[in-house]
């Protein structure tokens, strides 16, 4: 139930990045478009790449059966504002292409930069020995996205929950674990309380941990 890892903010793509691999994408959609489908369809080769391929030769016999077809029109067809209609089909239909790529990468950097947004975000540093708790404060069923991490250490943790209210004596623990640097999943409250984490530090050194949180909770607060 708290194994769905959560990309950290160092695991994605920089905005460089994103903006090359933009670039190379577009580079390459130009490329197949001057090298490949204006020789085989148009029977332009500025390149002359086409014409070792024999792709302009294909295109040439193309536009050569559309030349006889359009002769064959009656002249008030020729006419008709629908032939100046499709003279521009193509060259929307690149504009089209080159549109849908580049949007749909714009589209997918603003996602994974989405995704390293948090809700909240603490930092506390444990003396050797010292011990501290938080907890999120949820109803039963609800799911908070969680990602925490030392530095200078190791620390000893347990994830548990434990019900709320005079008569209520649910408890749960969701994972524990020692000597640990960094955990990352989500919880989902098995019932309505306090859910979070106890972690205490048996290094010789004080020790930072850094927490992250983002999901359904009402409230975040130190128990301990």
């Amino acid at each position: 139930m708290y194994n769905a890892e959560k990309p950290s903010p160092e695991e994605l793509p920089s905005t460089a990045q994103l903006l090359r691999s933009t670039a190379i994408s577009v580079a390459a959609a130009v490329f197949i478009l001057i090298t490949i489908i204006l020789p085989a369809e148009y029977a332009i080769d500025p390149t002359r790449i086409g014409r070792l391929l024999g792709l302009t030769e294909m295109g040439e016999i193309k536009q050569q059966l559309a030349d006889e077809a359009e002769r064959d029109r009656s002249s008030s067809l020729s006419q008709d504002p629908g032939a100046l209609v499709t003279a521009g089909l193509f060259g929307s239909a690149v504009s089209t292409l080159l549109t849908s790529v580049f949007g749909a990468l714009v589209d997918e950097a603003h996602a994974q930069e989405t995704q390293g947004e948090w809700r909240d975000e603490l930092s506390f540093t444990l003396a050797p020995g010292e011990g501290i708790e938080w907890k999120l404060m949820m109803n039963a069923g609800d799911i908070a996205q969680f990602r925490w991490e030392t530095a200078g250490g190791r620390i000893n943790f347990s994830l548990h929950g434990d019900g709320t209210g005079p008569d209520s004596g649910e408890k749960t623990t969701y994972e524990e674990g020692r000597g640990s640097t960094s955990e990352s999943g989500e919880i989902v409250a098995a019932f309505t309380g306090a859910h979070g984490w106890f972690w205490r530090n048996r290094d010789r050194q004080g020790v930072t941990v850094t927490l992250r949180l983002d999901g359904t909770y009402s409230e975040l607060k130190r128990t301990y």
